[in-house]
């Protein structure tokens, strides 16, 4: 029987990609997103029909313990989880209300316990599992005018690294990638000016590529047991 990796925000970026590199290894999977049905039904359906695997999709709000409930039994087991899913609010912090905050922090930390807490208890039983939490190099620096960003993904890479210790007796790897700019969806809110001027600021002279980033979700899952705990960094040695 094939495994089943586990993927939120999987309809486009970093999440799309990561689901096409676990299919390549032969992973069956479970798909998430919160709205873009018809994005992640056709990469379900491609990817089921180029690899030959069981890819299931479903739509949910991950900020929503409920719906992470409802969705999570009908997954079933699970032996990759990949904690994707997030959102960004540019601005000052100011001008961000009491509900945008916890939106990005519901979005962005919440939903790592709430996915974790029931994914946990089946890797535990198996002595197997591997979860992996997508971060920023923001979570690790800090960004002006991304405050509630940067927060929650600080928050991302301490629960990463407190499970990581709670789970090594169980054989149950967790780590963590703090991304640099990665080109995808979510830098849409930039010109292309200021994403040439960031660029500049990178030794590596470019953006990553989605590609890049699944590459190395899938090489963490298979990297070797004795490694967990940690936040790797890719940022073309930006930061």
């Amino acid at each position: 029987m094939r495994k089943k990796a586990l993927i939120t925000g999987a309809s486009r970026g970093i999440g799309e990609a990561a689901a096409r590199a676990l299919a390549g290894e032969g992973y069956d999977l479970f798909l998430v997103c919160r709205s873009s049905w018809e994005k992640l039904d056709q990469l379900r359906r491609e990817l089921e029909e180029e690899y030959g695997i069981t890819c299931q999709a479903a739509l949910c709000d991950v900020s929503d313990q409920a719906q992470v409930e409802t969705m999570m039994a009908k997954a079933g087991e699970i032996h990759v989880l990949v904690n994707n899913a997030a959102i960004s609010y540019v601005g000052l912090l100011t001008d961000m209300t009491p509900e945008e905050w916890h939106q990005v922090m519901g979005t962005n930390l919440d939903s790592l316990f709430y996915t974790c807490r029931l994914a946990v208890p089946q890797m535990v039983r198996r002595k197997e599992g591997r979860i992996i939490n997508v971060s920023s190099v923001w979570g690790n620096t800090g960004a002006s005018m991304e405050v509630a960003y940067s927060a929650s993904k600080g928050g991302v890479n301490s629960f990463t690294r407190a499970l990581a210790r709670e789970l090594a007796p169980s054989n149950i790897q967790v780590n963590g990638i703090a991304f640099g700019v990665i080109d995808t969806d979510m830098n849409a809110c930039f010109s292309q000016e200021e994403l040439e001027a960031l660029e500049e600021e990178i030794p590596a002279g470019r953006m990553g590529s989605a590609g890049e980033a699944g590459e190395l979700i899938r090489m963490l899952v298979k990297a070797p047991e004795y490694l967990t705990g940690q936040i790797l960094t890719m940022d073309g040695g930006w930061i």
